[in-house]
């Protein structure tokens, strides 16, 4: 099964290809949403958070307050990082169960929707990388337009973020999303076409013969390590 890691940086519309990945029946794995789940009343993640953070971090009905967590660790990078030595490895986590899932039920390929991709490294166990482009100009408008920010905050914000220009050096298929909605129609449709050809015959060779997964998977990330090395 091709495993395909899609990305992009805020308001290039990585949410918009994600659901035209769906549209096209595509499996798609959302790291945002498993970030919640992983953070469930009931699970281990919440729990450690309640251990370090205090239950000062809970909401009344036992869920987690972001608002508040997000204050404490915004400028207390210690914090930050003990939050994500707790929240990337359960994401993690719960992306491989979901991919095996996929995998069980035979699927062609899937996509997995993260955010980060490049920066938490996850991008080298990916098949393919899609990033999800526009210019930076475009990027501080349609940010602009859709938080009602202002010029300030919304260049903070692409600020503090590794640019897009820098996404695109880990790309195998760039989705140009500075044009019209029937335009990146056309080219996820494109896209898909190209990963659909680019999973050939060998995803029917790992479902019969699970061992080939694994080779698969090394493979993929000593190539990749190779290819970033150069």
């Amino acid at each position: 099964m091709l495993v395909v890691g899609l990305t992009g940086g805020i308001a290039t519309g990585k949410s918009t290809v994600s659901n035209l990945f769906k549209s096209e029946r595509i499996p798609v794995i959302d790291a945002d949403v498993l970030a919640r789940e992983v953070v469930q009343p009931g699970t281990k993640g919440l729990a450690k958070i309640v251990t370090y953070f205090g239950p000062e971090v809970l909401l009344p009905d036992g869920t987690l307050d972001r608002k508040k967590l997000g204050a404490i660790i915004f400028n207390d990078e210690k914090k930050r990082k003990k939050l994500n030595s707790i929240i990337h490895p359960a994401v993690s986590r719960a992306i491989f169960w979901s991919v095996f899932h996929c995998w069980f039920r035979g699927e062609k390929l899937c996509v997995v929707d993260v955010p980060l991709l490049i920066e938490g490294g996850l991008w080298k166990w990916m098949g393919k990388v899609v990033v999800v482009y526009c210019s930076a100009e475009i990027q501080l408008q349609r940010l602009m337009s859709r938080d009602k920010s202002s010029f300030e905050d919304a260049s903070a914000r692409l600020n503090s973020q590794l640019p897009i220009a820098q996404k695109v050096e880990y790309a195998d298929i760039v989705v140009d999303n500075s044009g019209s909605l029937q335009d990146l129609e056309q080219q996820v449709h494109s896209c898909v076409g190209k990963l659909e050809r680019t999973a050939g015959w060998s995803w029917r060779l790992s479902w019969l013969f699970p061992p080939f997964t694994l080779i698969s998977a090394l493979w993929t990330l000593s190539w990749k390590s190779v290819k970033r090395s150069r």
